[in-house]
């Protein structure tokens, strides 16, 4: 990854772990925590793409594994947010830029369904049936209820942020230099309609010379 990357990524990642544990884990809502670490892991695989996105969403599901009040197996929730974030960055356009919420939206409601089953799969595989006792499909229909609300709050501010720190200038400038198709083209249109207008001007100006010429010699023979 980048520098710039890294440099965006780390305090981002770091602040939604931190107002996740400290605010929103402790709002005690039914069902499922508000996961504003996987909404952040999503906006920077939106723009970043599928390998930024793994590992982004590798080193913040590992931050949280190792954050208190955690209760879980190292690595369970890092394994997760890898998968997701991976298949996040599935969906980045080539030009880089999303021009729709619709897509954003169907990606945060299946990323917090997603992890949640992933989650508990993993669970169910190292022995943690906690899921069980709450209600699998509470789980289900509260984490995508939350992430969903809170989503366009997050998600278009992440990807925001994402891309003025991934901008190039001299890409930029690179790349407007190595594309004068359109304006070589008006450039030289413009070129022709100016020849073109010099050429007729002059053969006006010669048609109207001879005629002086011919009006004259006309005049001449009367005399």
């Amino acid at each position: 990854m980048r520098v710039n990357r890294i440099l965006l990524s780390v305090p981002l990642i770091v602040v939604a772990l931190v107002i996740q544990v400290s605010v929103l884990a402790r709002l005690h809502l039914p069902g499922a925590v508000p996961d504003l670490l996987l909404l952040t892991v999503l906006g920077l695989a939106m723009v970043y793409g599928h390998v930024g996105g793994a590992l982004i969403g590798f080193g913040a599901g590992l931050l949280a594994d190792l954050a208190p009040p955690a209760d879980h197996a190292a690595g369970r929730y890092a394994l997760v947010l890898c998968v997701i974030g991976y298949l996040a960055g599935l969906i980045k356009p080539e030009s880089g830029q999303i021009k729709s919420a619709t897509g954003p939206m169907v990606v945060v409601v299946g990323a917090a369904i997603g992890s949640t089953l992933l989650y508990a799969g993993v669970g169910a595989l190292v022995g943690d049936t906690a899921a069980r006792h709450v209600g699998l499909t509470g789980l289900l229909f509260t984490a995508a209820l939350y992430d969903l609300l809170l989503a366009p709050f997050v998600v278009p501010a992440i990807m925001f942020l994402a891309r003025r720190a991934d901008n190039d200038p001299l890409a930029d400038t690179n790349s407007a230099a190595n594309s004068p198709d359109i304006s070589s083209g008006w450039l030289s249109s413009g070129t022709g309609l100016r020849i073109g207008g010099q050429r007729g001007g002059l053969k006006l100006k010669a048609a109207k010379s001879r005629a002086t010429r011919a009006g004259r010699i006309k005049g001449v023979k009367r005399l």
